[in-house]
């Protein structure tokens, strides 16, 4: 089930001019309606959704459309956070004034559909009335179970029309466009301020415009646009077969016909990362398959190496990790075809966590499972031990996390902690300690490794 929240509303400050300012991370691409302010029913409301992966923002009610705002833009990265404004002033005698939109701190110029308010019109997104209703749907976590966005920093200033460098800034040494977590704004009758830090519905403003659960739970994360941590890829496809994807892209099953249940939106070529997986289902026992990639596997994914079921990552080019069944690991080296030599584990089952630690400093690739790490063919060293070599000869040198299966016919599904602090909707039982204090994770991060983030990125 999807989860949203929703508010009852009182009388607005204004019908004619507010501003709306949020954080939001994809999780998945494709159509989906993420708020909306609903008077009556569906034809007499405003919403804001992706369409065809473009923001799109609309105003009806019977008499027709008030505004309809498309970007051409496209928002397809999943790796990102986006910071949109949306500025709304009915007042201005400049039609293109009085609905403006604002990614990352720039505005919108280049439109797919621009149909402007009239001057001084009311409009359903900002009207009030009792029978008035507020939702947000769709959350996954943020600094706010399945889910396609994390939301983070959640404003509506109602009465004032504010640019996007009251909620934000450009820094002056990486020239990124950066969140300002604690702006001056006015906020009006109706105005709010959620997702400031938590999952809270509680409103950060003045005002106690509270939320409340529509729907499902919404999920605390970790990933915030001041660190963005590491999800599952939902853009990328096996040999064109989709994998399918929940709780925010931290959960990959993947499809019969392929076997990769999900790769990392962000990869590392120096530095030492850690992430923990569950394999929580399996259609065929003993067919999972675990471990990291180079980028070139991305790249190339329409002709992966091995000589028989491209698209399988232990036959895949440029994958290193652990097949389960055999106890085997895979590897490949210069692009051969992949070596799969068995015995050289101790297997798992569902349930059990498998942690990872990718060591890029000096090429190495470590395996541990339920808080112990692979000594040989068993689990039973408190440290890293047991390493496969990772040779990125004729690839490029740049290494994401890898989950999946090996075998036709048969899907795993994965739940990856890549430092939000749960597997799927579950929290971690007991947090393990962590010196970088970079994410959540079940158990001790080994001394030297953090989590796969901007942050960890750059330590």
């Amino acid at each position: 089930m999807a989860t949203s929240i929703k508010r009852s509303k009182g009388s607005q400050s204004s019908t004619q001019i507010g501003t709306f300012s949020f954080w939001i991370k994809r999780s998945t691409i494709g159509n989906s309606t993420f708020y909306s302010n609903t008077v009556e029913d569906d034809n007499n409301r405003g919403y804001f959704e992706f369409s065809d992966d473009r923001f799109r923002a609309i105003d009806n009610d019977s008499s027709g459309t008030h505004f309809l705002l498309i970007t051409n833009r496209r928002f397809r990265d999943a790796s990102a956070w986006y910071h949109i404004v949306f500025r709304i002033d009915t007042t201005q005698s400049t039609a293109n004034d009085r609905v403006r939109v604002y990614v990352n701190g720039v505005q919108e110029t280049s439109l797919h559909t621009n149909t402007q308010p009239s001057q001084n019109e009311n409009l359903k997104l900002l009207t009030g009335g009792q029978t008035n209703r507020e939702y947000i749907n769709r959350i996954y976590g943020g600094s706010a179970g399945s889910g396609d966005f994390y939301l983070s920093h959640f404003h509506f200033a109602d009465g004032q029309s504010y640019g996007p460098d009251t909620f934000g800034s450009t820094d002056s040494t990486t020239g990124e466009w950066r969140i300002n977590v604690s702006p001056t704004v006015t906020y009006g009758n109706q105005g709010f301020f959620i997702f400031k830090d938590n999952a809270s519905l509680t409103d950060q403003s003045s005002n106690s415009n509270d939320w409340s659960s529509d729907s499902g739970t919404v999920q605390k994360s970790e990933d915030n646009p001041s660190n963005n941590f590491a999800t599952l890829n939902p853009r990328f496809k096996c040999q064109a077969q989709a994998t399918t994807f929940s709780n925010g892209a931290t959960t990959g099953q993947s499809p019969n016909s392929q076997g990769c249940g999900g790769i990392s939106t962000l990869a590392a070529s120096s530095g030492k990362f850690y992430a923990e997986f569950k394999q929580s289902a399996e259609s065929t026992t003993n067919e999972g398959a675990i471990g990291v990639c180079d980028t070139y596997y991305m790249n190339n994914n329409d002709n992966l190496g091995g000589s028989s079921n491209p698209g399988y990552i232990e036959y895949s080019v440029a994958c290193f990790g652990l097949r389960d069944g055999s106890g085997g690991n895979f590897y490949s080296s210069n692009g051969s075809k992949v070596n799969n030599s068995s015995g050289q584990h101790g297997n798992w089952v569902n349930g059990d966590i498998i942690m990872v630690a990718m060591d890029l400093d000096n090429n190495r690739l470590y395996f541990g499972k339920n808080g112990q790490w692979q000594n040989t063919t068993s689990w039973n060293s408190a440290t890293p031990s047991t390493y496969i070599t990772l040779d990125s000869t004729g690839f490029e040198g740049s290494y994401h996390f890898v989950v999946g299966d090996s075998s036709s016919g048969n899907n795993v599904t994965w739940q990856a902690n890549f430092g939000n602090g749960y597997f799927g909707t579950t929290a971690i039982t007991s947090e393990g300690t962590n010196a970088s204090g970079i994410g959540k994770f079940e158990y001790d991060v080994p001394t030297g490794y953090t989590a796969l983030s901007t942050k960890g990125l750059n330590l």
